[in-house]
């Protein structure tokens, strides 16, 4: 773990050898150059969500995390507040869903943010390659601004 204090940590998920699912990847790698001047900023980025991460979502003040979404149309944007889900019996050894993730640092780690955002930006296919579909690469523009946007109010 990182020790700086972060205020405002990016966890982004994906895999960039999926199609659009590896948005999450390029838009965290974005949003580290971004920020590279804002101490209190720190981006990483995960294939899965896993029990191992909870230890900096506990830590950190606020939480914006990024995925793709098959149960979006492609390329649509949805950013939205979360809370700490309840784990499902099984759940707690390979991927985590964002809201369990935080479940899982108040359980581990007695902490949690004290905001938690999920941006999703829908994905049109997630067939083996590392090419966007036209329509996540037509939103990124938007998700890039939405990203920056976000964490600028989060850092506040």
């Amino acid at each position: 773990m990182d020790t700086r204090r972060v205020r405002c940590l990016i966890l982004a998920c994906g895999n960039t050898l999926r199609g659009d699912d590896g948005v999450g990847p390029l838009l965290c790698a974005w949003a580290e150059e971004r920020f590279a001047g804002e101490p209190g900023v720190r981006a990483m980025t995960s294939h899965q969500w896993t029990p191992e991460i909870a230890e900096d979502v506990a830590a950190a003040d606020t939480v914006l995390f990024v995925d793709c979404s098959l149960d979006q149309a492609p390329g649509q944007l949805l950013l939205r507040e979360l809370t700490a889900m309840p784990l499902k019996p099984g759940l707690v050894t390979h991927h985590l869903g964002a809201a369990e993730l935080l479940r899982v640092a108040q359980d581990l780690y007695g902490a949690q943010p004290r905001r938690a955002c999920l941006l999703t930006i829908g994905a049109g296919s997630i067939e083996l390659g590392e090419e966007l579909s036209p329509s996540i690469r037509a939103a990124l523009p938007d998700a890039q601004a939405l990203l920056e946007l976000t964490v600028r109010q989060l850092l506040r």
